[in-house]
């Protein structure tokens, strides 16, 4: 069964699913068509179905000996090669995961929304979980009336009913399985176009109007960009970005449908510290790096994550600079550097690497390659890659041969070196960096042995990023002066300055007026600690600021509200109650794991909270879901 490729080519899916509430379980016996090629000679297929029942099941039309082992749903027939078939049947999946129903049995919004990755779309969808098999699948959706579908390709109806609507989407090219999507919510949408014409559909929720902009802020840039740079027209029909609640990661490349947090849906204010910028790119390089062109296995994985990273930091040098560009390299650096040092860097081509591998050394191997064979010959080595493969599955040697061809050179010792060698070369990508003016001012500055110098650095015109270095460096030393700074270098002031000298108060207070919720996060707890007889002053004036979308400014003021002994009493109550609210189900986990985490430590996690907390140890966030459960042993 493992090799099932080499007998069968799946090549089309039709199918119709039919939600009549938005809850788990809700959905009837959905329709589903199949149509395959047979390669060789065999006496069965199979498709990929997790916990399934089928009625119906027939091939070419009649009915056909079948198996369902709660794995698999493999049809028996004496297969003739060079044939093609037509396999139909109706199916019910009640998914525990790769499918999540979000809000059916809180107070939230209600979604239902998909990741194939790492999860199996077998879990709710029949299909192949090897990536080797790619398969247009055409999906149809009955959904109630008021909710938006997304999915993969063109949406080319919508039949609507009193009750129920009728999407249908179509497909033009084939991907792995793991790429199929599906979001089920209540959405508005903007639309744009890139130069070459593809529509680009951003998604948000209808309260959020005004977070569109700096949500998808650069997304129509950044995709004319990356069709210029890669030199491959975007491969599919349209392009689609729809957040959702409670996501699994930071984004998912589905196959012309990104899915991500909406803990990304941000004001203006926010995008200066958290913005959808880098994973929007990344996601989007990937439609070419990954949906295209498809990794055969494991050991190939920096093919989709080495070239996103790569090819997303290329967009943002393009918005950002190239002073924005060799810092991210400086930092991917530095951390590949700890990895080593920890003792836990591996080959490139491990299957077994850290993300930090597939992600940060592959992008590094690119922009070293690049480096070394130059800008044409590097250009014309991904295009060839990338035509040449197109809608297929690859390998490294697929990449390195083409690029090879390009460069008229044998890369087999880069390839040694930079992909099969486990450590990454540190000295190497040093000696890159310090081709940029920027990193070599960054690694002059240093200020660990106090001098008369670094006095000076902080009013100086030195980079920002180097004078937060310096900042972290001379706290002690910091005078009125030095916050006559940037919006990043008095963050950098706000978050270091635990000890707050009387004579820099009045600067020290005037963070809390910046346009930025790092800093008014820790300017208010700084002064709220340092200065005692004013913390109602300072709550006063940031009463009404939320802070992120994990209200990281409004949690942390109504904590300090409940243990400042000097605040006013009357409204201690509400503001108690608000923050036991926030460790409920229907609101988003991050929030969640703030009010919990601020519940604990002034000791106040009470029989709601713990009830709350209880419950979150279920959570389908495995992240979100081991934090409740450390914190549930805490509370004890």
């Amino acid at each position: 069964m493992a090799q099932q490729t080499e007998f069968v080519d799946f090549k089309e899916v039709k199918t119709v699913l039919t939600f009549n509430q938005m809850k788990v379980d809700s959905t009837v016996f959905n329709s589903y068509e199949i149509k395959f090629d047979i390669l060789k000679q065999t006496d069965s297929v199979y498709l990929d179905a997790i916990n399934m029942k089928f009625l119906n099941v027939a091939l070419n039309e009649s009915a056909v000996k079948f198996k369902n082992d709660g794995k698999k749903l493999i049809i028996y027939n004496q297969f003739e090669a060079s044939t093609t078939y037509t396999l139909n049947f109706l199916f019910f999946a009640s998914p525990k995961k790769a499918m999540y129903f979000i809000g059916w049995d809180d107070d939230s919004r209600n979604q239902i929304w998909t990741q194939g990755q790492g999860k199996y779309t077998s879990h709710w969808l029949p299909s192949i979980d090897d990536m080797n098999d790619k398969i247009e699948f055409d999906i149809s959706c009955v959904a109630p009336k008021g909710y938006e579908v997304i999915s993969n390709g063109n949406m080319v109806s919508k039949r609507e009913t009193p009750t129920y609507n009728l999407w249908e989407f179509d497909m033009e090219n084939p991907m792995s399985s793991y790429l199929v999507a599906l979001v089920i919510g209540k959405y508005d949408k903007k639309i744009e176009y890139s130069k070459s014409g593809i529509p680009l559909e951003m998604y948000y929720y209808p309260e959020d109007s005004l977070k569109v902009e700096p949500t998808y802020r650069y997304s129509k840039q950044m995709f004319d960009f990356l069709e210029k740079e890669i030199g491959v027209p975007y491969p599919w029909q349209n392009y689609k970005q729809v957040s959702v609640k409670d996501f699994l990661y930071a984004g998912m490349e589905n196959t012309s449908t990104t899915i991500f947090a909406d803990s990304f849906v941000i004001d203006s204010i926010a995008f200066v510290d958290k913005n959808y910028v880098n994973v929007n790119a990344h996601e989007l390089a990937h439609q070419w790096f990954g949906d295209l062109v498809t990794e055969v296995s494991g050991t190939h994985h920096w093919l989709q994550e080495g070239f996103a990273t790569y090819y997303a930091l290329l967009a943002e040098r393009d918005i950002f600079g190239d002073d924005y560009y060799y810092w991210r390299l400086y930092e991917y650096a530095q951390e590949l550097l700890e990895q080593d040092k920890a003792g836990g860097s591996t080959s490139l081509l491990d299957p077994k690497s850290s993300s930090t591998t597939f992600y940060k050394k592959g992008a590094w191997v690119l922009h070293s390659l690049r480096e070394k064979i130059g800008d044409e010959a590097f250009k014309r080595g991904v295009k060839n890659y990338l035509k040449k493969h197109q809608f297929k599955n690859v390998d490294t040697e697929d990449f390195i041969s083409e690029v090879e061809k390009a460069n008229g050179e044998d890369l087999s010792e880069f390839v040694e070196v930079w992909l099969r060698g486990k450590s990454f070369n540190y000295d190497i990508a040093l000696g890159s960096l310090k081709n940029s003016v920027f990193i070599q001012e960054y690694l002059m500055v240093d200020c660990e042995a106090y001098t008369s110098k670094c006095k000076e650095y902080l009013v100086s015109g030195i980079s920002d990023e180097a004078k937060i270095k310096v900042v972290s460096q001379i706290t002690s030393h910091v005078d009125k002066e030095d916050f006559k700074n940037s919006l990043k270098v008095r963050q950098a002031l706000a978050k270091s300055m635990t000890q707050i000298p009387s004579e820099l108060k009045t600067e020290y207070e005037s963070l809390l007026n910046d346009k930025s919720y790092i800093t008014i996060e820790a300017a208010l707890f700084n002064l709220w600690k340092n200065f005692p007889q004013e913390r109602q002053k300072y709550l006063d004036k940031t009463e009404g600021i939320q802070g992120f979308s994990d209200k990281n400014v409004r949690i942390l003021w109504l904590a300090l509200n409940l243990v400042s002994a000097d605040f006013e009493d009357k409204n201690i109550r509400g503001y108690y109650q608000e923050l036991i609210d926030y460790t409920s189900p229907k609101y988003g986990f991050e929030i969640r794991q703030n009010a919990f985490q601020y519940l604990y430590q002034i000791q106040a996690c009470t029989d709601k909270c713990k009830e709350n907390l209880e419950q979150a140890t279920k959570h389908h966030n495995w992240r979100f879901s081991k934090f409740a459960k450390e914190m549930v042993k805490l509370t004890k």
